[in-house]
């Protein structure tokens, strides 16, 4: 992966996760922070507990990631596939930048939620009132199952690299790039109010986003130029 691509995502996945992030997950958060944490407990006993949530979430998208990054490679058997899977995820990422501003309906209408079946309610609830440490992890397992547009433009990203290691990397670095937004909000709710800082992180979120989704625009075609050069090439000898 080149460096740009990777800093393109912490910077992505950062930025959004102060605005989508929060308000899909935030209530989640409060929640558990509500349910399963008693507030006399020592700091290092919270952050433990916000910790090992987050690392359930990152162990979850980098399995999506991997699995969405087999799926890309088996598309993707010629530069011109790459390509036209690139444009593809290019189209995507710019319709999940707009809807993040509100111009469209893009994420709101692939954001169908399965967390009504009543399996996942019964699990959810068993684990969301469990008091062991182990709890915390697989609750964050459990939210990185849960439909959101905002993974699903990171596993986009993951397919187009058309492998599993590095589909299962990227959206481990989005993972990770998320946790410092949804770690503060563990101690201060006072976040999910912030709305002012909200829109601003969104709307930054929403700009890269677009940027980024232009770009791999860009990447796709440049594939699909070099590709027809090659054909070419072998034609004229």
């Amino acid at each position: 992966m080149e460096t740009v691509n990777i800093l393109s995502i912490i910077s992505i996945a950062f930025l959004g996760s102060f605005g989508h992030c929060i308000g899909m997950c935030g209530g989640i958060v409060l929640a558990y922070s509500t349910i399963k944490i008693d507030p006399k407990s020592s700091k290092v006993s919270q952050s433990t507990a916000h910790l090992l949530y987050s690392l359930g979430r990152v162990f979850t998208y980098s399995v999506l990631g991997a699995i969405f990054g087999a799926l890309g490679g088996v598309v993707t058997f010629s530069n011109t596939a790459n390509g036209i899977m690139l444009i593809l995820a290019g189209i995507a990422m710019v319709l999940a930048g707009l809807s993040l501003m509100g111009k469209i309906k893009f994420l709101t209408l692939i954001e169908h939620s399965f967390s009504s079946s009543p399996l996942y309610k019964d699990i959810f609830k068993r684990v969301l009132n469990s008091r062991s440490n182990f709890s915390f992890f697989t609750l964050g397992m459990l939210n990185g199952l849960l439909p959101c547009g905002f993974v699903y433009f990171f596993a986009i990203t993951a397919a187009s690299t058309a492998s599993p290691f590095y589909g299962a990397l990227v959206m481990a670095i989005f993972g990770l790039s998320t946790i410092p937004a949804m770690f503060s909000l563990g101690f201060l709710a006072s976040l999910s109010s912030a709305m002012n800082f909200r829109n601003m992180m969104m709307s930054l979120s929403s700009f890269a986003v677009i940027i980024y989704g232009i770009y791999t625009l860009y990447d796709g075609y440049d594939y699909i130029v070099r590709a027809e050069k090659t054909l070419t090439e072998c034609h004229t000898k």
